[in-house]
């Protein structure tokens, strides 16, 4: 593939041909017949989402949103979840106590007691099951699992998976390729997301080794850095929600040594001290500093005081010398990787981002985020192609500046 009058960043408007997956040649003046004429526009690498869980995305279609944003309240979310046809079962996603406070079965009782519902908490890791589900299921107790998407899988019906849409919507926005971060991909995953045009990383899989860790059921020091060596010598990216997880893990690290390409995954809270811990141990850090911005409302309740001023570092770490990448964690935030770009540059407080900065959060190698490509002779020709130059998609930081995505030259979305 030849592309034509575009903007290269370090070469100023030229052409590039495209080889056997990899860029052959940038130069002024190629020969050969053009196949696509980029009308003087960037041409990036392609976004890369570090964190994302694919098949909840792709679950979407067929659920329901009562987030804060999408109900009204008690009398709201009650509306969402007798929405459908009456009998069919209910997947809801995104619930924040905000709405109607802490839930069980006999709450949704109240609300919906004639046909089975189940509500997700919007960070994925409680499901909340009414008594209709738990007796279609066979299931007891008070209908709260925590963290058994695993086992609840074989209990609900299959739910409509939207793997289409979702490489299509991704491909629009420059997307190239994907990490999906699933601690427990169920069997067979691999294969399903290879309908994906994007170009995948599957922890557990082909990627990292995912490690969740939960305050209630934390491991000591000593018995996580053993599940490190045990992992050795892949990559280990480890969930880090809270302070207290992020402390076990950098002990761990230390115990185990560190990998190049070992990751915290989130670093929701990241005192000011462990920073330079981070620097030394060499981990890169995958955040979501759109969380802040999106969960603003909320986190001035939920999180702690002390807490709050360590959140979703970023413009600390990167002048610290951590590496920091970025993940939009969907569907748990916004899939959109330019409204994530947006929220690191305006976001309150100083953990703000330059533009270009923001924009690299999304342009690191694959298997190390924290490491940004460039358009290079030899690089794997995963690009984006911008309708404007870079500076001017900088100013905006906006999917409406893409025209054209490519996974090893193949056009993924048409310019």
């Amino acid at each position: 593939m030849l592309i034509r009058n575009v903007e290269v960043e370090g070469h100023g408007r030229v052409d590039v041909r495209i080889a056997a997956g990899r860029i052959a040649e940038i130069a002024d003046g190629l020969p050969g017949r053009a196949d696509l004429d980029g009308r003087g526009g960037a041409l990036i690498p392609g976004l890369h989402d570090h964190h994302v869980h694919l098949m909840a995305l792709a679950a979407l279609a067929a659920s329901v949103r009562v987030g804060p944003a999408d109900v009204g309240g008690r009398a709201g979310f009650a509306k969402a979840l007798r929405s459908g046809n009456p009998g069919e079962w209910v997947r809801a996603v995104g619930y924040h106590e905000s709405i109607a406070g802490e839930l069980d079965r006999w709450v949704l009782d109240e609300l919906v007691p004639d046909r089975p519902v189940r509500v997700q908490h919007r960070t994925g890791a409680l499901w909340v099951w009414n008594s209709a589900a738990l007796r279609a299921a066979g299931l007891t107790g008070d209908g709260r699992f925590w963290r058994e998407d695993e086992r609840l899988r074989s209990f609900a019906p299959p739910v409509r998976l939207d793997l289409e849409g979702v490489g299509r919507r991704a491909a629009a926005l420059g997307v190239t390729g994907f990490t999906n971060a699933d601690p427990r991909p169920a069997d067979g995953l691999v294969g399903m997301l290879s309908a994906l045009p994007q170009r995948l990383v599957v922890m557990n899989r082909d990627g990292p080794v995912k490690m969740m860790l939960d305050d209630a059921t934390l491991p000591a020091p000593e018995e996580l850095a053993a599940r490190m060596a045990a992992a050795r010598p892949r990559t280990v990216a480890v969930h880090c929600a809270t302070r207290v997880q992020l402390l076990v893990t950098l002990l761990a690290l230390d115990q185990a040594g560190p990998v190049k390409g070992d990751r915290i995954e989130h670093g929701s809270v990241i005192p000011l001290e462990t920073v330079p811990w981070l620097r030394r141990l060499g981990v890169t850090v995958v955040t979501q500093p759109h969380f802040p911005v999106e969960r603003g409302r909320e986190y001035r309740t939920d999180v702690d005081p002390d807490d709050r001023p360590h959140l979703y570092r970023c413009r600390s770490l990167a002048a610290a010398g951590v590496p920091v990448a970025a993940g939009t964690d969907a569907p748990f935030g916004t899939p959109d990787p330019w409204s994530v770009m947006r929220a690191a540059v305006e976001r309150e407080g100083k953990e703000t981002v330059g533009r270009r900065a923001a924009l690299d959060l999304f342009t690191g190698e694959p298997e190390h985020p924290g490491v940004p490509r460039r358009v290079r002779v030899g690089a794997v020709a995963d690009l984006c192609l911008l309708h404007v130059p870079l500076q001017e998609a900088l100013a905006t930081l906006t999917g409406d500046t893409v025209r054209a995505a490519f996974v090893g030259g193949h056009r993924i979305q048409p310019g």
